[in-house]
């Protein structure tokens, strides 16, 4: 099984300021959002808050619109659009699954609900700092 740090997600009440800053001050360049399908949201299912893309060539940021509803609406225990989070990338989703359940680590599986091409998983480090593991998907 194979993990790569993807990218780094930061959420914000105002997602335009939070790019701003990173486009004007950290000189980072815009990602495309076709880049990134999502799957389409619903009063129940799914997430409809803004989001833009950055890198500064090697490294993602993904700047996000808060939501504290997620979870619930999901009926998971973590929320990866509430403070934010860090994200790899495996080739082997259900391996890394039984890797957290075998070291008793509680995870969220969100599957597609977020990104058409991403199945998502989040979980917690023995701090409190959220962490995705997701797979790329076809």
């Amino acid at each position: 099984m194979k993990l790569e740090f993807h990218h780094i997600n930061y959420v914000s009440q105002d997602v335009e300021e939070l790019d701003s800053f990173y486009r004007n001050v950290m000189k980072m360049e815009t990602i495309a959002p076709e880049k990134f399908p999502r799957t389409s949201a619903t009063k129940d299912k799914g997430y409809n808050g803004k989001i833009k893309f950055v890198t500064e060539g090697t490294m993602q940021m993904h700047l996000a619109e808060k939501d504290l509803d997620v979870a619930i609406k999901h009926n998971q225990d973590i929320n990866p659009v509430e403070k934010g989070h860090i994200a790899f990338r495996t080739d082997d989703i259900e391996e890394f699954k039984r890797i957290l359940e075998e070291n008793d680590v509680p995870f969220s599986d969100y599957g597609t609900s977020f990104a058409k091409e991403w199945y998502q998983i989040f979980f917690k480090d023995p701090v409190g700092n959220v962490i995705e593991v997701h797979q790329l998907i076809s």
